[in-house]
């Protein structure tokens, strides 16, 4: 009997803040696929917050994925997202040569900071680790400060990137291993941009702006986008349905003081998803 797909899920997990494993979980579960989280720290808040308390994984990260060993599970996708020292990028890299066979699928998130800035965990000499990932993965998903810091150059004024500029820079990420580049949250005018550059072609995607900047939506995308490939949902579909999806989560977010039935209802909201 043929059992469910599962997602090897290597993220943070946060108590309060809508983000890394807390909302990757259930939408990968919506999508009818396994989320078997690898934890890399617990924290109580994002680490946007002016004051945190995060427990470091690592040395937990081992014998962890060596029990997943000993029970020889296997996994259909490995989705990695924060990684908080280079230490634990060498443990990612284990779990890789552990757990990836043949067909299954690597999605690496490359948390590292956003809007031109790295996050405050983040060092040089950590994103430079980060790039070890690349040769190993399938499909990349960095936002425009994230695909900077891999390809070693400045973020643009503005944040603003031409057409041709983001097919330059989605070829050079991937000539460093992924067969897909999703370049993420992207500004153009009054929408938000994603680009898509798969098998030598690039093409964009672009959704309203919805309200301010909230943490999560990165790790929202990436978590459809893993779900939607062991599915086996072409990404050029996949992409913009899961951009679709976060935009109506953001109207929501931003119209938390109005009934439900507001707008589109809520069954069709979450239907979204569940018919990807």
């Amino acid at each position: 009997m043929a059992r469910q797909k599962r997602i090897a899920l290597i993220n943070d997990i946060t108590g309060f803040g809508r983000c890394s494993v807390t909302v990757q979980l259930p939408l990968i579960s919506a999508m009818r696929v396994q989320a078997c989280p690898l934890p890399t720290a617990i924290l109580s808040v994002h680490t946007g917050f002016p004051n945190h308390y995060l427990d470091d994984y690592t040395d937990r990260m081992r014998p962890y994925m060596e029990n997943w060993a000993a029970n020889t599970l296997e996994f259909d996708a490995i989705l990695t997202g924060f990684l908080g020292s280079e230490r634990q990028i060498e443990v990612v890299l284990e779990c890789i040569a552990r757990f990836k066979q043949r067909t299954t699928q690597l999605v690496v998130d490359p948390v590292m900071g956003d809007n031109g800035s790295l996050y405050s965990s983040y060092t040089p000499a950590l994103c430079a680790k980060m790039r070890q990932l690349l040769p190993q993965a399938d499909v990349v998903t960095p936002n425009l400060t994230e695909a900077c810091q891999l390809l070693g150059v400045s973020y643009p004024m503005g944040g603003l990137v031409t057409e041709d500029e983001l097919a330059r820079m989605a070829a050079a990420i991937a000539a460093m291993g992924p067969r897909t580049v999703i370049i993420t949250g992207l500004h153009a005018s009054e929408n938000v941009r994603t680009y898509l550059y798969a098998d030598g072609c690039g093409r964009s995607f672009d959704n309203p702006k919805v309200g301010r900047d909230r943490s999560g939506s990165g790790d929202a995308f990436s978590a459809i986008i893993a779900a939607a490939l062991v599915r086996g949902i072409p990404l050029a579909e996949a992409v913009p349905r899961a951009a679709d999806f976060i935009g109506h989560c953001l109207t929501y977010a931003e119209e938390l003081d109005l009934p439900w039935n507001h707008g589109l209802p809520f069954e069709e909201f979450m239907g979204e998803l569940t018919r990807l």
